[in-house]
């Protein structure tokens, strides 16, 4: 049995992995490459070059594959399908953090903090406040009621928010399917925290924005490809919706002269909410061992893909 890991993962798991074993531990895209080959299991993230999109067709004899994203669109997952290998993420590693930073978003939008910290750049003192949007009283929709919506949800509700979740079954009293699209002009806050898969593409267009109030917010922590950018900017630059706060945009990085970075009321943080932690890392080793074990003994291991879903 070979299996492939990141070296910076040696020290927090290789004690954790049983006698007969082989271990190769890599640290670009092409030293994995190049172990790959005879492979059964493989972790295939590096803290330097990030995910490596096409390393299972280097693997014949991959059973399963680890990645510590909670996105897998890197992944082909019709050719992981075919050849009968197990894939698994990262769900939930980071998800306290992407949660912090849609609040944050939800704030900063509300107050308009980024209009303040303008001006105390400035140096200018003002008794008008840019912002006074108030979080209590006010609707927010979650589209993606995962782990990380339910605990984007779970924060908002205790700012006395009124949240309305999103899943495909509309378990828990959520909104099943696409009925929300029905139900956007009731809603302060538009929070998208859904997987990006052929379903999701562009879920957010021309349509979904004029259907929204002209006050309400759009915040993304999911993927960039959720949203019509070409459609977004009109809808901001006509003033049809309040702005967005954008976490994630497609491409990225965003290119320095796009339009999406000038359009009227958009905030940027640049895909930082997953980033801005300093464990996630170690959790993710800590996932790659017990589901090593699981593999080894048969059993069943957390966080599998739906190769069919895409999440």
């Amino acid at each position: 049995m070979k299996i492939l890991a990141p070296a910076a993962a040696r020290a927090l798991i290789a004690d954790r992995i049983r006698k007969g074993v082989d271990v190769t531990w890599f640290e670009n895209r092409d030293q994995a490459l190049a172990a790959i080959v005879d492979a059964d299991a493989a972790w295939l993230d590096t803290q330097a070059d990030g995910k490596i999109p096409d390393a299972e067709r280097h693997a014949p004899k991959l059973r399963w594959l680890m990645t510590m994203a909670a996105g897998v669109e890197h992944v082909d997952h019709a050719y992981l399908r075919e050849r009968g290998i197990t894939l698994t993420n990262g769900s939930g590693l980071n998800a306290d953090n992407v949660a912090d930073y849609a609040v944050m978003g939800v704030l900063v939008a509300a107050k308009r903090y980024d209009k303040v910290v303008r001006l105390a750049h400035r140096h200018e003192w003002t008794d008008s406040p840019p912002g006074r949007g108030e979080l209590s009283g006010s609707n927010a929709l979650v589209i993606g009621y995962g782990t990380i919506g339910q605990m984007i949800g779970d924060r908002l509700a205790a700012f006395g928010v009124r949240v309305t979740g999103v899943t495909r079954s509309g378990r828990d009293g959520t909104i099943a399917g696409d009925a929300w699209r029905a139900k956007l002009g009731d809603f302060d806050w538009v929070i998208l925290a859904a997987p990006s898969t052929d379903n999701t593409r562009a879920m957010i267009g021309a349509q979904e924005l004029a259907a929204m109030k002209p006050t309400a917010w759009l915040v993304n922590i999911a993927r960039g490809t959720l949203i019509d950018n070409a459609a977004l900017i009109a809808a901001l630059e006509a003033g049809r919706i309040g702005g967005a706060f954008l976490d994630t945009v497609d491409p990225e990085p965003l290119p320095p002269g796009d339009p999406l970075w000038s359009a009227p009321n958009v905030l940027h943080s640049m895909h930082l909410s997953g980033r801005s932690q300093t464990s996630m890392f170690a959790r993710a080793a800590d996932l790659f061992a017990d589901n090593l074990s699981a593999f080894l003994d048969g059993r069943p291991m957390r966080n599998v893909v739906d190769l069919d879903a895409g999440y």
